[in-house]
């Protein structure tokens, strides 16, 4: 029987590379594994434009679904691309077997990710994309610049992945964050829905996504000791979960 392909879906700033050590560990194991970069963002940066937002992206993640002629899908997705899977299991839910969402956001329909955001952190996220952005663009994340930033919100400490990652950032179209989501045909016999919290990292909205997962008869709940980037600080633990997820 043919194994369930994965699909790794990137958050804001990043890239499909950002997948790079467990979707290598993944291919070494005789899994099929995609990573699609997301329009305007990794490879794709020159093609970041003000219409493009949530709704190109999940086209995007659908696009690589079909192209690929891809069934029986483990979807996965990281922090504010939990709003792009929950957008393509909605849309395509006969190609996918598991929705999974790595310390991800979770909309409801008619909401954003913005909405999800505190208060305070959305007015100062705003506030970058008009006076950095062009009135479009989210240049980075609204604390402080990227190389004082990541180590100390994202507990990445390893020089290596520090020199990694900061160079390949790249702006986010703001409509990623604030166009609302729409799911649908979803349904409530559609794909299973896991949530995995990952306990390297205090946050609250997570917390609450990950509460309600244990909660629901709905959801299988997880949990990973790593930082909100498991698949670079702890890409052993990430592979062999989404192995687990699988079966």
């Amino acid at each position: 029987m043919p194994r369930s392909p994965y699909v790794l879906v990137h958050p804001a700033w990043f890239g499909g590379w950002c997948w790079h050590k467990v979707a290598s560990a993944l291919r070494t194991a005789g899994r099929s594994v995609h990573t699609p970069t997301l329009t305007g963002l990794g490879e794709r940066a020159h093609l970041a434009s003000p219409v493009a937002g949530l709704a190109t992206h999940v086209e995007d993640v659908i696009g690589a679904l079909v192209f690929e002629d891809l069934s029986d899908v483990v979807l996965v997705g990281s922090s504010s691309s939990g709003a792009v899977i929950t957008g393509v299991a909605g849309r395509v839910p006969e190609r996918i077997r598991r929705v999974v969402y790595l310390d991800a956001f979770v909309p409801s329909d008619g909401e954003s990710v913005l909405d999800l955001i505190a208060e305070e952190r959305r007015a100062a996220m705003e506030e970058l994309v008009e006076s950095e952005g062009d009135g479009w663009l989210l240049p980075r994340f609204a604390a402080a610049p990227w190389d004082r930033f990541v180590p100390d919100a994202w507990h990445v400490t390893d020089d290596a992945d520090l020199r990694w990652i900061l160079p390949r950032l790249r702006p986010t179209p703001f409509g990623h964050f604030t166009e609302p989501l729409r799911l649908g045909r979803a349904s409530a016999d559609g794909p299973r829905r896991v949530y995995v919290r990952c306990r390297g990292w205090a946050h609250p909205g997570f917390d609450r996504h990950a509460a309600h997962a244990a909660e629901s008869a709905e959801w299988d709940a997880y949990e990973l000791e790593a930082s909100h980037l498991p698949y670079v600080t702890a890409p052993a633990e990430t592979t062999a979960l989404l192995v687990e997820l699988a079966r």
